[in-house]
């Protein structure tokens, strides 16, 4: 059901106690409104918490890939110019392999078979693992016979080490969803206070609960709603990160650093 429809059954809903004050048992039923005033501070308060709570993880995840995409410019920056020899073979190795990562990373969190251009064979269970794997063999492979490679080394390592650290944390955000006992409790805590809101209201209200349970429900729900979609940042929800969107950038902003920067540097004159 959407929020809507939530809402609109929770209206006929309250016919019920707006019906009965015109009947011989009114007064039967009724809450005291000051009663709901405090369980809706109360419930605020949960709400508030839930959606946060929420909120984190989404914008933890964004903050996550927008790293990722820092992290690849910066990688791509370094290798291009440490290494202005590097052939079209080796420039097309490291092009697809940053390009691609940011693929497989989504694959992998949305648990879907990645079916991208880097393994033609068998594909390994865990696919940015394997990537970061060949960049690093790159990197030794070329710092093999270099007289500063430590030094070199220790640079490009604090770019290439965190595509596993960001691969990390999105996995640690991916398989811990919230609680479900809290995630449970605040459903029931909702379904509680809408239950007996048009109860409360109906005296002091009469025909104006109608109208006022709608626009309470459609609120309420919407809330947890609202954060139960927000909660899980890499699917396919519209309000989930477009990953899509950030892969392609950090594959064309790859792509010019390698094939579309390289030109002579000169060094500015002195006044």
């Amino acid at each position: 059901m959407t929020i809507g429809s939530i809402a609109l059954a929770m209206g006929l809903y309250a016919l019920f106690p707006i019906v009965k004050e015109y009947t011989s048992y009114a007064g039967i039923g009724d809450t005291p409104s000051d009663l709901h005033a405090a369980l809706s501070l109360v419930l605020g308060w949960l709400l508030v918490f839930r959606t946060n709570a929420a909120y984190a993880r989404w914008w933890e995840a964004r903050t996550l890939w927008g790293s990722l995409i820092n992290c690849s410019r910066n990688l791509a920056i370094k290798i291009q110019e440490f290494f202005p020899d590097l052939t079209s073979d080796q420039r097309r190795f490291l092009c697809r392999h940053l390009s691609e990562f940011p693929r497989a990373l989504t694959c992998h969190l949305r648990k879907e078979t990645y079916a991208g251009p880097i393994f033609q064979g068998a594909t390994p269970t865990h696919v940015p693992l394997a990537i970061s794997q060949d960049i690093y063999r790159w990197i030794s492979s070329r710092l093999a016979d270099k007289p500063f490679d430590r030094d070199l080394l220790r640079i490009l390592d604090c770019e290439t080490a965190k595509l596993m650290d960001i691969c990390g944390a999105c996995e640690r955000i991916a398989k811990t969803p919230m609680v479900q006992s809290y995630r449970i409790f605040a459903r029931q805590c909702i379904f509680l206070f809408l239950f007996t809101l048009p109860w409360g209201l109906v005296h002091d209200f009469m025909w104006w609960t109608l109208p006022l349970t709608i626009v309470v429900s459609y609120f309420m729900v919407g809330m947890e709603v609202v954060a139960e979609h927000v909660e899980e940042p890499f699917g396919f929800d519209e309000d989930d990160l477009d990953l899509e969107g950030m892969s392609q950038t950090i594959a064309n902003s790859v792509e010019e650093i390698f094939y579309n920067s390289r030109r002579e540097f000169s060094e500015p004159s002195k006044a």
